[in-house]
């Protein structure tokens, strides 16, 4: 059981320790919700300065600044609601108190997972008609923009694109689909691309019943194609049911680029570098710098530079490429359009890696505000906050990401189970590596240090064994020799985790496993 805070339209769940607006969670780092949660519960009357420094810092010599920041984040969070930038007050001097609608407090299930919002959506892949197999990848990246600019819109749930691509291929019943995505609408269609020319054929389908909503044929140049997908995403909003709210997305957006070549080749590097080799990000980054070439100011293509360097270093692959590189292409993108959630999400991600924890966070968290339908980087976000020491908050972001992705990929299992290993949970986190469909090296260390804390020590054994194969076997591929210890395999990894105890507690387990070193 969990105590839940109600005021106006917001909800906070202190089991889960976030605020959720309607069903939606909303992007608050943890010490604001401290404070939140400190200043409902004394609605009305003053909350000392002191007090909520000791509440969100408990025993940190800190600046009176910090305070200030995080009461700021919750004043932004109210902010588009008519007043809320008032519900908390600043008593000069003296500290805060919460003012806004009444407080009502209930006692209920901890439920981090809301159910999703009536208007939910699936876009299944578009099927490539271009009569070429090598026109898959812009049928493709077609679908992938129409999905991304309908996650925009914050009262539409929209199922993310590894799900909706299970279906790539197949000829689904409808029915099923919705059931299987959890979704009531669904929109799928074709695209049929010959010279300078592309047809788009696409329909919105009521998943419950069947029915076809609406169907539209578009014929345009290749040079209309960004126009074209926003007149889709207008058509596919206006066909629902009911009203979808604007949420502050741009009506007419900003033209990503002015070159047709520039943008097939971000479509080809896309293609490419969800392969996650080394060979095929080294591919994916030439066609993103192919793409600057040719247009400068194309903002896409220099946020996904960044993003193959970003992907290398944290799979720990051979890269020629550097960090001061992927950061200077990633403020190249923000210079050209700032308000892009994929973008602040690579940013926030290398951040980390920088060890700028705190800018980190605030670029996460503008990221899933402009996109709260993004579950990659709700799902990265959720790893990043087990490294924090953050496995609570971690695990409700896994679960966030779990219901936009319901077939999602490996790596979510991984995150998931990262975050239970963190909570001594050991045998939940064996079942989430389990539910992976393949194992890398990864999943076979972390099922090592799981059973090794479990007791389970010839299992683990088994799987240590299989990480320490497979890590050696990559690095002798890259001409480098592996290390004498076999813990010193493991040490990259460890160093992410910012306190000492959660690092050696995950060292721990894989020294028990038979790590040496």
């Amino acid at each position: 059981m969990t105590t839940i805070h109600e005021f106006g339209p917001f909800r906070l769940d202190t089991g889960a320790e976030m605020l959720f607006r309607e069903s939606e969670p909303v992007a608050l780092g943890q010490r604001a919700v401290v404070l939140l949660r400190l200043l409902v519960e004394r609605a009305g009357s003053l909350v000392s300065k002191d007090a909520l420094m000791e509440a969100a810092w408990p025993g940190l010599a800190i600046e009176e600044s910090n305070l200030t920041v995080q009461i700021a984040a919750l004043r932004r969070a109210f902010a588009d609601i008519d007043g809320g930038a008032t519900w908390i007050e600043t008593l000069p001097r003296r500290g805060y108190r919460y003012v806004g609608p009444p407080v009502a407090t209930v006692s209920g299930p901890s439920s981090p997972l809301s159910p999703a919002p009536a208007l939910s959506l699936a876009v299944l892949p578009l099927s490539n008609l271009s009569g070429d197999p090598a026109q898959e990848y812009f049928s493709d990246g077609i679908t992938g923009d129409i999905i991304a600019e309908l996650s925009r819109f914050r009262s539409l749930f929209v199922v993310a694109r590894h799900s909706s691509f299970a279906y790539k291929g197949k000829t689904p019943e409808i029915k099923r689909v919705g059931r299987e995505l959890g979704v009531r609408y669904v929109a799928e269609g074709s695209v049929r691309k010959i010279g300078s020319h592309v047809r788009v054929t696409i329909q919105l389908l009521d998943a419950a019943s069947g029915y076809n909503l609406w169907t539209e044929r578009y014929d345009r140049d290749l040079d209309d194609i960004f126009a074209l997908q926003d007149e889709i995403v207008r058509a596919i909003v206006a066909a629902l049911p009911g009203r979808v709210e604007d949420a502050g997305r741009e009506v007419a957006r900003r033209k990503p680029t002015s070159s047709i070549s520039a943008y097939d080749l971000v479509l080809l590097g896309n293609e490419r570098w969800r392969q996650l080799t080394v060979n095929a990000m080294a591919q994916a980054r030439d066609y993103f710098r192919s793409a600057v070439a040719l247009d400068p100011q194309y903002a896409r293509a220099h946020v996904n530079i960044a993003w193959t360097i970003v992907c290398d270093v944290f799979l720990e692959s051979p890269t020629t490429a550097t960090l001061d590189e992927a950061r200077s292409e990633i403020e190249n993108a923000l210079d050209i359009e700032d308000g892009d959630a994929w973008s602040h999400g690579v940013f926030a991600q290398l951040l980390f890696l920088l060890k700028d924890d705190a800018k980190a966070e605030i670029h996460f968290s503008r990221a899933l505000a402009l996109n709260p339908n993004d579950a990659d980087v709700a799902a990265v976000f959720a790893n990043i906050l087990v490294y924090w020491g953050r496995w609570r908050e971690a695990l409700m972001w896994i679960g966030t990401a779990k219901r936009l992705n319901p077939f999602p990929p490996n790596l979510y299992h991984w995150y998931h189970a990262l975050a239970l290993y963190s909570g001594r949970e050991y045998e939940q986190a064996v079942k989430a590596v389990m539910e992976a469909r393949s194992f890398d090296r990864w999943s076979h260390g972390l099922l090592a240090a799981c059973y090794a804390q479990m007791g389970r020590l010839g299992e683990a054994q088994a799987e240590a064994d299989a990480f320490v194969s497979q890590r050696c076997r990559e690095l002798n591929a890259i001409g480098n020799t592996a290390p004498a210890r076999t813990l010193d395999l493991a040490q990259a990894r460890a160093e992410r985790y910012r306190n000492p105890s959660d690092r050696e507690h995950f060292l721990d387990g894989l020294r028990k496993a038979g790590f040496t070193g």
